[in-house]
């Protein structure tokens, strides 16, 4: 009927289907079969006069971001190669996030003349217009990395006077611009595993309200990675970049020395979280390593599954906490019919390894950021469940 009808115009991308309401109360019996889309035009409305405010704002509008990554001069050139403009810091963490065997360059810019604070145990206080970058690249070949990558997308946390704001830019096939993507998006990549063979996988490229999946804390967003444990490492800045002597240094000591940390203590004496992957750490720092940056974002307290109880951080000391022999406080399909979150010696009965191992939808964790499974982490994972006392 015509005056149940919505016509829309000019809408891009978008299609739109009709569907017809014969009555007030919907009914599957009653919806048109006919999805031919149709255009049309509203009248135009009248015309709005604005006149000037005698009153203050209430704040400034927030900015826009930029359509193209490039407008944010962050690095050399068009930024194919990573390579950071002065005053762009690049980092890395002892223990990464595991994002489907992807490479992550990470990088960080401070207000001129501002610096983070140092926190012992939390994320820094960072001042208000730091810009976090962190590019994912998919590597051509896993055993051989000199051999070159593919630039997939590049993601910028960004702390303006409102919080934290995340966006998404993907990079063209040409590695020329990356174009912002507020809906998110798949991308097809192929690869050279470490056993030689060669795979495909969708990439998947979040939207821009999925960043607060990971990085909301008590309903607020923040930065995970930036905490001394995790930056408590060296670094090769290579010899005269970022203002370094020497090409290797502590990353704790060169944001002190550039001005760009202040309130840190010597590096010996800050906490450090081990790398996952190495062999000579002992095994249960190696795993708790492991869990804590890919799930404790999540899994503590204000995280968005902190009424699982579980809570995955380091510095959980209560085995109970920790999921040792603690049932799950909902069973069902994510639960696999297990009883515990963790049963010592039984790694086949812990539900943690059972949805590590899952890439279905309603059983995987991490729930956002990958599509396989972290097959080396599982392998360290079970073997932690197995000699656990």
């Amino acid at each position: 009927p015509e005056k149940l009808r919505t016509v829309f115009s000019d809408n891009g991308d978008a299609d739109f289907a009709r569907i017809d309401l014969t009555t007030s109360t919907p009914s599957l019996k009653k919806i048109s079969k006919d999805i031919t889309p149709y255009v049309g035009r509203h009248t135009p409305l009248a015309a709005v006069k604005l006149t000037r405010s005698s009153g203050k704002l209430a704040g400034k509008p927030r900015r826009q971001p930029p359509r193209r990554l490039s407008e944010y001069g962050l690095f050399v050139d068009n930024g194919a190669t990573q390579q950071p403009v002065a005053g762009v810091i690049p980092y890395d963490v002892n223990t990464p996030l595991f994002s489907d065997y992807t490479a992550k360059h990470r990088f960080v810019k401070l207000p001129e003349g501002q610096a983070a604070k140092y926190s012992a145990n939390g994320v820094f206080d960072m001042p208000i217009g730091t810009l976090l970058i962190k590019t994912f690249a998919m590597p051509h070949d896993l055993r051989h990395p000199a051999k070159g990558e593919r630039l997939l997308e590049t993601r910028i946390l960004e702390h303006t006077a409102d919080g934290w704001v995340g966006q998404a830019y993907v990079w063209n096939h040409e590695q020329s611009e990356a174009e912002l993507q507020l809906a998110g998006g798949a991308l097809d990549v192929e690869w050279i595993h470490t056993d030689g063979t060669k795979r495909r996988n969708y990439y998947i490229v979040p939207n821009v309200n999925q960043c607060k999946g990971c990085h909301a804390t008590n309903s607020a967003m923040a930065p995970i990675g930036l905490q001394a444990r995790h930056l408590n490492r060296s670094f090769d800045y290579g010899a005269g970049q970022s203002g370094s002597k020497l090409a290797k240094e502590n990353q704790l000591m060169h944001w002190a020395r550039v001005g760009a940390l202040t309130g840190a203590p010597k590096t010996s004496e800050a906490p450090k979280l081990v790398a996952w992957d190495d062999a000579k750490a002992p095994l249960d720092q190696r795993a708790r390593a492991w869990l804590e940056i890919n799930c404790a974002h999540c899994h503590q307290p204000g995280g968005n599954a902190q009424n699982s109880g579980l809570d995955l951080r380091v510095a959980q000391s209560d085995r109970m906490k920790l999921g040792v022999l603690k049932p799950p406080v909902a069973a069902g399909t994510g639960s696999g019919g297990k009883q515990y979150d963790i049963v010592p010696g039984k790694p086949d009965d812990s539900i943690l390894l059972f949805r590590m191992q899952s890439t279905h939808p309603d059983i995987m964790m991490p729930e956002l950021g990958k599509r396989l499974v972290p097959e080396e982490a599982v392998d360290l994972i079970r073997t932690w469940i197995a000699a656990m006392q």
